[in-house]
């Protein structure tokens, strides 16, 4: 079973480098089953190791904040960029082509839930995931850090 996982993880960090590749050099614009919606690239420090972890993910815009889901495709466990920024909030996030620091934090439950209603109007799949999860997905809020 754990070399199952072990070849789960390999390829889905494949498929993202993949992906953060075709983002890099073609200005933010991927295809794919990522072509035509907003993405990101997140760069946390690893919680153990310290080393930098890029995540692609899709993201909607809340005011000036980025907000991003941490439903790790209906895994019962939180994702590590997550984890990551529980450990430490401050990252980095490419959008388009420009590159800037952010803060992460979980929202708190009240914004959790308006900002779950939002963005469900828009991406209803999160439903799904959340349930395949068995348990609530935590919304984050990027607020990029004053230069």
């Amino acid at each position: 079973m754990a070399v199952e996982r072990d070849e789960s993880v390999s390829e889905r960090l494949q498929q993202n480098q993949l992906v953060i590749d075709e983002f890099r050099s073609a200005g933010g614009v991927v295809g794919g089953p990522f072509e035509g919606m907003p993405l990101l690239l997140l760069t946390t420090a690893g919680a153990r190791s310290g080393q930098p972890r890029t995540t692609p993910m899709v993201y909607f815009r809340d005011g000036t904040r980025l907000v991003v889901f941490a439903a790790n495709g209906g895994s019962k466990s939180n994702p590590g960029w997550y984890h990551n920024l529980l450990t430490n909030p401050v990252a980095q996030v490419e959008v388009g082509t420009e590159a800037y620091q952010v803060t992460g934090a979980e929202t708190g439950s009240a914004e959790r839930e308006r900002l779950w209603a939002q963005r469900l109007t828009e991406a209803p799949q999160l439903a799904g995931l959340q349930k395949q999860a068995g348990r609530p997905i935590p919304v984050v809020a990027l607020t990029r850090v004053d230069r």
